[in-house]
């Protein structure tokens, strides 16, 4: 460091980044001083500055030594390798600069008096770690794997057996299928899926109870996922929809002859089909096959793998779910906490790979959710963007979030925006678009079961204006032609639109 680079960080004052301190300082004190800048970003601790920025000069005979071998090596954990130098001043006073980096074994301790303390930033101000803060330093450093944590009241009774049970025998072609609870506890205990609670009785895992749990949020309210669109550049009161899902992130498939194919969908199928009408355009005119050409906003393929990227690599310290917004020019995905160990938006889009989660990135591996390689960012979702908008998409990353900007491609200006959404009913429960009689019956019909799969005869007749023998009348002509299909009971089946 140079005479003017070091006068000009004194000029400045002490920040987040630089602390003053004189050379007599006990050893532990300067060790917080060292632990708080390393569990942040690093920075410069200038020993022979006052706090009033005066210039003291250093005192101490064998400084280098006793830092080292005192302040470091005694107090500072796990160890640190800093840079140390020392500045003439034209005084002949010396200054030393002691310049931590942005360290990744996060959290960094003191250990004194028998006992660990992290420290933590705060401007200029070091203080003790929150248990909050101690959880995202870990999680950020991949030394805290967030998702093997035990969720508390959580138990065996909180998974989808039937997704388990579809996991193992037909995704993994496992031979060993466990057959009773207590079987299926020691499984799913190997597999990270659960662990031992602070009872008797054992709880799920944060990965075990996203990837199967029946209802997530019930135990875990960061679990879920949040969709918001608005028909504006920001947001605005009035969202055309706003929707927190709940559900076990991945499906349940059915391996047979014809291939895989999807008989319960999971979180990322269903929060998928609820932006489709947001994220495509449709004519308004139908062929006499009631079907529409969609014209897509953005690139299916790419929206699709930075959705799984955020919901699989999030940081399940942060008690906030994965928001998805869109806008009238662009679409947002915003996954909670920082790039774990020391990722970079740079060295992400070079092709750098480094997992948060691995149980979560694994499991949706073996499903086929996430690219083998591990570069789908450099491999699919850029170049897809690029070709499909004529932009590349933009990332940011804070120690709080990772942003995600997609810009929207141009539409025809014949082709309609989205429909307006119909909050009458309570819209964690129901979503549905509002329509117009001008359409007709069939297409308006499925237009409505595209974007609710889950809409009752009595729920459409109210949408479309027409009494339910209508209605059903029309379902079943449909169901004839191949346009719609039903899976499940009444109760608890749902319909699919056959593109």
């Amino acid at each position: 460091m140079t005479k003017t680079d070091l006068l000009e960080l004194i000029t400045n004052g002490e920040n987040s980044g630089v602390e003053f301190k004189l050379d007599n300082i006990r050893p532990e004190q300067l060790a917080k001083e060292v632990v708080a800048l390393a569990n942040l970003k690093g920075g410069h601790i200038l020993l022979g500055v006052a706090d009033n920025k005066s210039i003291v000069g250093i005192t101490r005979d064998n400084l280098s030594e006793w830092i080292a071998d005192t302040v470091f090596a005694r107090y500072v954990h796990p160890m640190i390798l800093p840079y140390y130098e020392e500045v003439l001043m034209d005084d002949g006073k010396i200054v030393v600069v002691i310049t931590i980096g942005q360290e990744v074994s996060k959290p960094y301790v003191v250990r004194a008096n028998d006992r660990e303390t992290a420290y933590v930033r705060i401007g200029s101000v070091s203080r003790p770690a929150t248990r909050e803060q101690l959880l995202m330093l870990g999680s950020a450093s991949g030394v805290v794997h967030s998702e093997i944590m035990p969720v508390h009241r959580s138990s065996f009774d909180s998974l989808d057996l039937a997704r388990l049970e579809n996991y193992l025998r037909d995704i993994l072609k496992d031979p060993e299928v466990p057959e009773s609870r207590t079987a299926w506890i020691t499984r799913l205990k190997a597999l990270g899926l659960m662990v031992d609670g602070v009872t008797e009785e054992p709880v799920c895992t944060i990965a075990g109870l996203v990837l199967f749990g029946i209802k997530p949020r019930q135990f875990l309210k960061q679990a879920g996922l949040r969709l918001m669109f608005f028909d504006a550049l920001d947001k605005i009161y009035q969202a055309q929809m706003d929707k927190v899902l709940d559900a076990p992130l991945v499906g349940r498939f059915q391996i047979g002859k014809t291939g895989k194919n999807l008989i319960d969908a999971g979180l990322i199928e269903k929060s998928l089909e609820l932006m489709e009408p947001f994220i495509t355009r449709e004519p308004n005119e139908i062929d006499e096959n009631f079907r529409r050409e969609r014209k897509w906003l953005y690139p299916f393929e790419a929206i699709r793998e930075l959705l799984i990227n955020a919901l699989a690599h999030r940081d399940w310290t942060r008690f906030v779910d994965v928001e998805i917004a869109g806008y009238q020019d662009r679409l947002e995905i915003t996954s909670p906490g920082a790039l774990p160990n020391a990722m970079t938006v740079e060295k992400m889009l070079a092709g750098q790979r480094s997992a948060r989660n691995t149980i979560l990135v694994e499991v949706l591996r073996d499903y086929g959710y996430v690219d083998a390689r591990g570069m789908g960012i450099r491999t699919k979702v850029v170049p897809l963007i690029k070709e499909f908008t004529g932009a590349a998409p933009k990332f940011a990353a804070t120690d709080d979030f990772f942003k995600s900007t997609v810009h929207a491609a141009t539409v025809p200006e014949n082709v309609p925006k989205p429909p307006k959404m119909s909050l009458e009913k309570d819209p964690t429960t129901q979503i549905v678009p509002a329509v117009s009689a001008k359409k007709p019956l069939p297409g308006l019909l499925l237009s409505l079961l595209k974007a609710n799969p889950h809409m009752t005869y009595e729920e459409l007749a109210e949408n479309t204006g027409q009494n339910r023998k209508t209605v059903q009348r029309h379902v079943q002509t449909l169901k004839a032609k191949g346009l719609l299909r039903r899976i499940g009971g009444t109760k608890g089946g749902y319909w699919e639109v056959i593109e």
